[in-house]
């Protein structure tokens, strides 16, 4: 019976595979490749949800990597639950088809109550107190502390935030990749599944900290091309067919777009006042933007103002698209989640979800890493702030202090967007800066789309 591993290295496109990625380059030129038209929008959630279950966000509903819950007026990120997705995934058919079949799914995300034999995804836990411990979550329960045994604490700082990518106290730059990896093995070694999905991040921070084109990101590529061809060359040692595949691909950036902002300044914009600082009220707000990376969804809960929002948001600069209901349909994003107005920015370009127009109201999450509270995606938690004097010996004693059981808030994100060097979300002009598709197996063509991935997938497997 034929196995297979899909790994996921984030960002990679035809433009980065070469000289610096020379056991990638090399497994491409043995292999059959193609460009994939990418997910729209291009976001982690949105495209591993069209590889997996050959649908649009139509149909499985996932529609970024957040969405605006109407119902209990809440902006929602980066949850877990598997039961979003709303159409039936491949190893669920390949189940069905392929006796002894089992799925191994690591740190894809969507990777809590699935039926995906074996899950690890990063997980916290939150006592009652406020304090945050970095962990990981796992099906069945007995993987978590055979894993940690095995392989030790996974490097959480690493995976996000200001550590992730750089060489700091919690770990290499590479040093989340590298684990994951290692759980990729060790499941293979303990399981053997018949379909391995593998996450890859690494190249995913500094391609948006520094932008793709920064001379830095040559060290970045040989550590993902060392991690990816190991991991190639060993899965191919067992008899494991390997897919290696992306899920977008990353441009260089130098205007992000403040669209609350914009709103607030028409009065659209309803905050209420927390201890001194500004929390967005989405409930009571004439019109929002969810913001995520270069797409935003625009909730409008005054249908009045429906005409004037769009003439706003088409006037702004570096906004490339504005969809109404007719386009979402020809996008396939027209699911309750989406907003009322769906909108994509220029290559150059990409949303903020900051409403505050003065930095001292900013709410006190803002200048944390706190990917749940935040009614948008924020890549600026992918620095620290140049304006705190020793900033790192202030996180020492903020740790220090965590240590020994009190309070603390670590407030050492800035609040300038600017930082931001790379973006994704929208569709790339080049297919250059697309994402890709490389398979041992013949492929229908140069490009596919995005739920084109599904049959790859499937026809690896059945052989």
């Amino acid at each position: 019976m034929p196995r297979v591993a899909v790994l996921n290295v984030v960002g990679l496109t035809p433009s980065l595979v070469g000289p610096r990625t020379p056991r990638l380059a090399a497994f491409a030129k043995r292999g059959h490749v193609a460009a994939i038209d990418p997910a729209l929008p291009a976001v982690t959630c949105t495209a591993q949800s069209d590889y997996l279950t050959g649908r649009r966000p139509s149909v499985h509903g996932i529609v970024a990597n957040g969405w605006y819950d109407r119902s209990l007026a809440e902006v929602h990120f980066w949850k877990q639950s598997n039961h979003l997705v709303a159409a039936p995934k491949v190893w669920d058919e390949l189940r069905g088809l392929v006796p002894g079949f089992t799925c191994a799914k690591m740190f894809w995300w969507y990777n809590m109550y699935s039926t995906a034999d074996f899950s690890v995804t990063p997980r916290p836990m939150y006592p009652a107190d406020g304090r945050k411990f970095f962990d990981v979550y796992s099906w069945p329960y007995a993987l978590r502390p055979d894993l940690k045994a095995a392989l030790g604490d996974f490097p959480f700082p690493t995976f996000w935030g200001p550590a992730a990518g750089i060489q700091s106290p919690q770990g290499t730059p590479d040093a989340a990749s590298r684990w994951i990896a290692a759980s990729a093995r060790w499941i293979e070694e303990k399981h053997r599944p018949t379909l391995n999905l593998v996450y890859l991040p690494h190249l995913d921070y500094n391609l948006q900290r520094l932008g793709p084109h920064h001379p830095a990101v040559a060290e970045d590529l040989g550590r993902i091309d060392a991690i990816a061809g190991d991991l190639i060359d060993y899965l191919e040692a067992r008899g494991v067919a390997v897919i290696v595949l992306s899920e977008y691909g990353i441009t260089p950036v130098d205007t992000p777009i403040h669209l609350n902002r914009e709103f607030r300044k028409k009065g659209w914009i309803t905050v209420r006042e927390e201890l001194g600082l500004e929390v967005l009220d989405a409930g009571n707000s004439r019109a929002f933007a969810v913001a995520d990376h270069q797409s935003a969804h625009i909730q409008i809960n005054d249908p009045g103002i429906a005409g004037e929002v769009r003439a706003l948001l088409e006037s702004i600069p570096g906004v490339a698209e504005v969809h109404g209901a007719e386009g979402k349909r020809r996008l396939g994003l027209d699911h309750p989640r989406a907003g009322d107005l769906v909108a994509f920015s220029r290559e150059n370009a990409w949303f903020t979800y900051y409403y505050w127009l003065d930095d001292a109201k900013a709410p006190d999450f803002a200048r944390c890493v706190d990917i749940h509270r935040k009614p948008g995606y924020d890549p600026v938690e992918l620095f620290l702030d140049p304006a705190i004097p020793a900033v790192k010996l202030r996180i020492l004693a903020k740790l220090l202090r965590k240590k020994l059981g009190f309070r603390m808030l670590m407030d050492v994100i800035p609040l300038d967007a600017t930082l931001v060097r790379g973006s994704h979300g929208c569709r790339p002009k080049s297919e250059a800066d697309w994402p890709m598709l490389v398979s041992g197996q013949p492929l229908p063509g140069a490009r596919m789309g995005s739920t084109d991935v599904y049959a790859v997938i499937r026809a690896a497997v059945l052989g």
